[in-house]
């Protein structure tokens, strides 16, 4: 087990490919690691009898022979099995077609045992679903591993598996990442394929990826997902002519970065996240790079106005969608998720259609910083991982929803408390990391700081479009110089 553990997930590959170990070890190994962990964690909720690749292996082997590896439930179908997507309107709905990223990692001869837990639709920063219970962070189980993508990275962190899929719509790779210790990217928009079944999750905002505990391990998943596939809506651009894989060691250059930590959703940041971003910044300056203080470049209150807006409105489909699938009723949804989607519902066309059009003025915004800085540093969250339970609503709060919600008082919601609870929820400890998915710019969090308490801070890293492989390039320097390979939970 110890010698399953240390390994990444391109280390694991190579120790099949040499004949040191079987694909059969190494799922029993990370089954073991599952039934010993998984219990506290509550990160894996569904086991998978593993797919087998239906094409031939290509020339030098397939990449990732032989290593264990798990699914997100949201999105991430697989022909036959359900995508709960974390809600029990879907939760025994089989998918009737698999995913392109999760073919991509068949193909590449990962070994898929289970799906992670996510939170209802992925409309959270945390990973508390009714329909199975909160995951729970493997640094301290009394804390969240973020969200949505918070099973998978309990998993990676706990070392049940190297790297595990995930997915980032407003953060949802970043936060859990940041949360659990590990590093995560989410890339340009376009770069990676959405389909067949769906188009442009979050209207594009959206995007699948990994949680690794390693940067190349990141890298080498890029250079197996990378590229469109014939139902997608982009062809993309940005991939290195040797591949991501081969960025991972290479001199990023003397890089002027921008570090801020202004929010306009939090004014006050924990003094963690301020530490954080300081050691960050030093450690930066140490490696060589310019690091200069500077304000935020974005009118972010706009961009989380904008960003919720559309968020309600998807969430409101994302609803629709369910129980016309499934024939669930109202019942089948949590209440915060039925309030966001009264609230897309009772949005208007015209202000759905101004807050996605409202995404080129960040953008223009954004291209004008980096005009004069390569990158944009801030914190990736601004607390550390809250504990479960931390945003159940207050029970007269739950009460007025419950009453609102039987009314069917949609457009009444936009101005009870209900609403400032979800703000805070969804945006209050995570306000820096959706500005990269309303500009389709990539950004990473990177996991440089721990907490006197012991927890996991990340740093996020924004770069221009198309700056996957010099992010990279920069978070192997920094994994280099500051290793936080050998620093894992004691569970």
């Amino acid at each position: 087990m110890q010698d399953y553990r240390d390994h990444d997930a391109v280390g694991l590959a190579e120790l099949v490919r040499s004949g040191q170990t079987t694909p059969e070890e190494l799922l029993a190994a990370a089954r073991a690691r599952a039934a010993e962990v998984n219990p506290r964690l509550n990160a894996i909720i569904r086991e998978v009898d593993p797919p087998a690749p239906q094409g031939p292996a290509p020339e030098g082997g397939r990449p990732f022979e032989g290593v264990p590896f798990l699914l997100k439930d949201l999105h991430q179908d697989l022909r036959g099995v359900p995508t709960s997507g974390g809600s029990r309107s879907l939760k025994d709905l089989p998918a009737a077609e698999t995913a392109a990223v999760v073919e991509r990692w068949v193909e590449a001869g990962l070994v898929i045992f289970g799906k992670t837990n996510t939170p209802e639709f992925g409309a959270k920063g945390i990973t508390e679903p009714h329909a199975f219970g909160p995951a729970r962070n493997p640094w301290n189980p009394e804390h969240t591993p973020g969200g949505s993508s918070g099973g998978s990275a309990a998993a990676v962190a706990a070392g049940v598996v190297p790297c595990a899929a995930a997915s980032d719509g407003g953060g949802s790779i970043r936060i859990p990442a940041s949360a659990c210790g590990l590093f995560g990217l989410k890339t340009s928009r376009g770069l990676l394929p959405h389909g067949p079944a769906h188009g442009e999750p979050m209207g594009g905002t959206a995007t699948d990826g990994v949680v690794s505990r390693s940067v190349r391990d990141t890298a080498a998943m890029l250079d197996v997902l990378a590229g469109p596939t014939d139902v997608s809506g982009y062809l993309g651009g940005g991939i290195p002519g040797d591949g991501f894989a081969a960025e991972v060691g290479r001199d990023p250059g003397r890089l002027r970065i921008g570090v801020t930590s202004d929010s306009a959703i939090n004014a006050d940041p924990d003094p963690e996240a301020r530490a954080a971003v300081r050691r960050a910044a030093d450690l930066l300056t140490e490696l060589g790079h310019e690091v200069v203080e500077v304000a935020s470049p974005v009118d972010d209150a706009r961009l989380a106005e904008e960003f919720l807006t559309t968020w309600f409105v998807h969430c409101a489909v994302a609803v629709a969608e369910a129980r016309e699938a499934s024939g669930a009723g109202e019942d089948a949804f949590e209440p915060d998720t039925r309030v966001m989607a009264a609230l897309g519902r009772a949005t208007s066309a015209t202000d759905y259609v101004r807050a996605v059009e409202g995404r080129h003025h960040h953008v223009r915004r954004l291209a004008a910083f980096h005009a004069d800085h390569d990158l944009l540093l801030t914190p990736t969250t601004a607390t550390p991982p809250p504990r479960v339970g931390a945003f159940d609503l207050p029970a007269p709060v739950a009460l007025a929803q419950r009453v609102l919600l039987a009314a069917r008082a949609g457009s009444v919601l936009r101005f009870t408390p209900i609403v400032d609870q979800l703000i805070s929820e969804n945006l209050g400890w995570v306000p820096y990391t959706q500005l990269a998915n309303l500009t389709g710019r990539p950004a990473m969090s990177v996991p440089l700081h721990w907490t006197p308490a012991g927890l996991p801070m990340g740093v996020q890293l924004v770069g221009p479009l198309g700056s996957d492989a010099r992010l990279l390039r920069l978070a192997a320097e920094l994994e280099q110089a500051a290793p936080w390979w050998d620093r894992r939970p004691a569970i």
